[in-house]
């Protein structure tokens, strides 16, 4: 699994971002006219509406999942013929010869043991992001996929957006030039964190399996509204924060056209009070990128905090987004901000569905769609049917996925390094070798590289 050189990183990378041909191979499609059976793990907020999503689209929704027997119960109202489950294992174990695919729509802990027990018995898989809690089992999402040849998708929506796809080309076309910084920024968190663990316990109710919510992390009582069912993100053993979050969105699009790779450097510059078990308010993280087929170093700051809160969140330097204020009034709660030798493309907008430029020199932003330097730009990334769509096209008829693991793992891995990043603390510079998932000066480092999972909940 670390056998993955720079070099064929890149060139992979670099066709991934937008040629068809580059995407992986799947081993056999299903067939136009062949049903193709799913079973949903995870029926609650995302997990309703792709369930939702794969029934719309022709899929046989075979069983349901869900650890909260309420949600289980109101789901299984729109397919009755669905098997009910509240663990995922049971539901593998006992129905692996009667589906084919799964979603996975679960909290982030639980990604990746549901979705690599599904791949290992050869099930097409689309997966929430971020794709796994872990640089470890991101890794082993894509080997999964690539050894089994299977139809993949992670659940990033915004990678469907043909704004998002137009900002790609605008920019691999050179429209600002080579890229110099990048800034992303963030509005969440929205749920708690920046706390310490509250003391006692309560009564588990009678329609919750905590321990298969738990799943693969260390047991811990129940505490009723402070982990199930939303506020999980905060928690470390549980979800990726604002950045495991939101930056499979915010950074898809930078990520994409400014062909990122592995980055060699990682830092938390700073943090509000670092708590033991879960995310600060407000946090600005460095990573470093290596040149790469023929793009200079380039530097990205992310940065997260809530403006509604009243602890003030880290934001880019004024003198970056200047013309982002002049245009919106304000410094809006998120946005993306790609800064060339010759200008700037903003995206305002989560999943990268709107972009705007603005060269060097001019006061205002443009519509990227109505500039005239972007106009010119030929088209070069086909355009998506919908991002379902394209999972379900994949298993149909081989035609890849814009957000398959080949490239939706690496996008996580990166992301993912910014919390361990966090989790090293403030102010140490983690030099990363990202082809052997290891910090080459940080020993520290590589406990928060793979979990080591609760038993009876191995990978």
């Amino acid at each position: 699994m670390n056998s993955l050189t720079r070099r064929s990183f890149l060139s992979r990378t670099s066709l991934a971002v937008g040629a068809s041909v580059a995407f992986p191979y799947v081993g056999r499609v299903l067939g136009a006219n062949e049903r193709i059976n799913i079973a949903c793990i995870g029926a609650g907020g995302k997990g309703d509406s792709d369930s939702s999503d794969a029934g719309r689209l022709g899929g046989n929704i075979v069983a349901l999942c869900d650890v909260d027997m309420n949600t289980l119960n109101k789901k299984g109202q729109q397919f009755p013929n669905a098997k009910k489950f509240q663990d995922y294992r049971k539901l593998l174990d006992q129905m692996g010869r009667e589906i084919d695919a799964v979603t996975v729509s679960t909290p982030d802990h639980n990604h990746g043991g549901a979705a690599i027990r599904a791949m290992r018995m050869g099930k097409h898989c689309f997966c929430q992001k971020p794709l796994t809690q872990n640089v470890s089992e991101a890794r082993m999402m894509r080997q999964l996929a690539k050894e089994n040849k299977l139809a993949t998708q992670m659940g990033n929506q915004g990678s469907a957006e043909p704004g998002l796809r137009r900002a790609v080309e605008v920019i691999q076309a050179g429209v600002i030039g080579k890229p110099k910084e990048l800034h992303v920024w963030s509005n969440r968190p929205v749920w708690p964190q920046g706390l310490d663990r509250p003391p006692g316990e309560d009564p588990v109710p009678d329609t919750l399996n905590w321990d298969a919510w738990l799943g693969p992390a260390a047991w811990r009582p129940f505490k009723k509204g402070v982990y199930h069912t939303f506020n999980w993100r905060g928690w470390y053993d549980f979800g990726t924060g604002a950045l495991g979050d939101m930056a499979c969105h915010t950074v898809n699009m930078p990520f994409r056209a400014l062909k990122l790779g592995y980055p060699d450097v990682v830092e938390l510059e700073v943090a509000s009070r670092i708590y033991p078990e879960t995310f600060p308010q407000t946090s600005r993280i460095r990573f470093e990128f290596p040149e790469r087929e023929g793009l200079p170093p380039l530097k990205f700051w992310w940065y997260d905090g809530n403006p509604g809160r009243e602890l003030s969140p880290l934001r880019p330097p004024a003198e970056a987004t200047r013309e982002i204020v002049t245009m919106m009034g304000k410094l809006p709660g998120s946005g993306a901000l790609v800064v060339g030798e010759k200008g700037k493309i903003f995206s305002p907008d989560d999943y990268g569905a709107r972009f705007y430029v603005v060269m060097n020199g001019d006061d205002d932003y443009v519509d990227g769609n109505k500039h005239d330097a972007c106009t010119a730009v030929p088209q070069s990334i086909p355009r998506s049917p919908g991002h379902m769509d394209e999972w379900f096209r994949m298993m149909k008829e081989g035609t890849p996925a814009f957000s398959n693991f080949d490239i939706a793992a690496y996008l996580t891995e990166i992301i993912l390094l910014g919390c361990i990043a966090l989790r090293v603390g403030e102010g140490y510079r983690m030099d990363w070798d990202g082809p052997n998932m290891r910090s080459t000066n940080l020993p520290q480092a590589a406990q928060f590289v793979k979990r080591n999972n609760r038993a009876g909940w191995e990978l």
